[in-house]
């Protein structure tokens, strides 16, 4: 094995300047970085994590709280994190949370507290009063992402408003017969994020004096195959039908589509669709969303971190919510009831 002695001699400086270079920590000229990266890599030389972590004080890993890892949005946001960590020489340790009440609280009284991690993000995990004051325990940066949480830095997004832009896009068209595809109260949970948009989806109805029917809402599981039956159940119904559906993530619009086009509908000239996400399948069906950047938000839980742990002059985040930006994109799911074109915020 190359030692960082061989590598101390190769670039023609000392092992402090070759831990400084390579650690990224320090004062070292970018000439000098260059010469001990160049002597590092022709050596074949890897700094060794324990010895790094016993003069630094550092794991160079952080912990990620996950509440599911099988669901696109959040393998989506972990994507983000893990990337930027990896840019910047970090590993990840993940923590499922689906695990049961149990074992959730063994991962924050033992596992978290057993100091391997330099941070935790915790990904769309509602932390009750006793997690958040374990977590604080730690000393160490925690970041939140999803909702406000207490005492914690947290990268918030506004569901409802969310909700709201989805529906005002739907009613600006002229539709009035706007159906909802939520989310089952198994999934009203962390945040209450079926809730939120639900409600979201309430008060642009209401504002524009257009009557909630409960008739138009059918629960899903935020799934294409939830939406393709939630849909089946909105439209096969007898009497008059929607000739608009809000579904709660894109995944559940996408099933919307699919099922409505089995039923013979048109999209859009028979129903106009819009989802929730930013999904990277959106684009192929052109489905109208509201895309909330999911890693986008996890580069930025990672960017705050780092903030926190890298001696770079990047500026700790406050402790607080910081709401995270979204956006309306138009493509061809979406059209005035009469089949015309969407005229909408921004089209791709």
């Amino acid at each position: 094995m190359v030692s960082i002695d061989e590598v101390a001699r190769a670039a023609g400086v000392s092992t402090a300047t070759v831990s400084r270079a390579l650690s990224g920590r320090g004062n070292v000229s970018p000439a000098t970085r260059a010469r001990v990266d160049a002597a590092a890599a022709s050596l074949g030389y890897v700094v060794s994590s324990s010895a790094s972590s016993l003069a630094s004080g550092r794991t160079r890993n952080i912990g990620v709280l996950v509440p599911f890892l099988d669901r696109w949005f959040f393998s989506t946001v972990l994507a983000g994190i893990a990337d930027t960590l990896m840019r910047h020489g970090y590993d990840i340790t993940l923590y499922s949370l689906t695990v049961g009440r149990e074992q959730r609280s063994r991962i924050f009284q033992e596992f978290l507290r057993r100091r391997r991690v330099d941070g935790v993000i915790a990904i769309s995990i509602e932390l009750d009063a006793d997690e958040i004051q374990r977590l604080r325990e730690l000393d160490l940066p925690v970041v939140a992402i999803g909702g406000p949480t207490p005492g914690l830095t947290s990268l918030a997004m506004d569901d409802v408003a969310l909700a709201r832009l989805a529906t005002e896009h739907l009613i600006a068209l002229g539709h009035t017969a706007i159906a909802h595809i939520g989310g089952e109260n198994e999934f009203d949970v962390d945040f209450h994020i079926p809730v939120r948009r639900r409600a979201g989806y309430e008060q642009a109805l209401e504002e524009a004096g257009i009557a909630v029917d409960p008739a138009l809402y059918e629960p899903g599981d935020f799934t294409i195959e939830g939406g393709f039956h939630a849909a089946k159940q909105l439209l096969g119904r007898p009497g008059p039908h929607p000739t608009a559906v809000f579904a709660a993530s894109d995944e559940m619009a996408i099933g919307a589509m699919l099922a409505a086009r089995e039923l013979g509908y048109r999209v859009p000239e028979d129903l106009s669709v819009v989802g929730i996400d930013g999904h990277e399948l959106g684009s192929f069906f052109r489905l109208t969303t509201v895309d909330q950047a999911p890693r986008a938000q996890g580069e930025r839980a990672a960017a705050a971190i780092l903030g926190e742990l890298e001696e770079s002059g990047t500026p700790a985040p406050q402790v607080g919510p910081a709401e995270q930006p979204f956006r309306l994109v138009v493509r061809g799911s979406t059209a005035r009831p009469d089949g015309d074109p969407a005229a909408g915020r921004l089209r791709v």
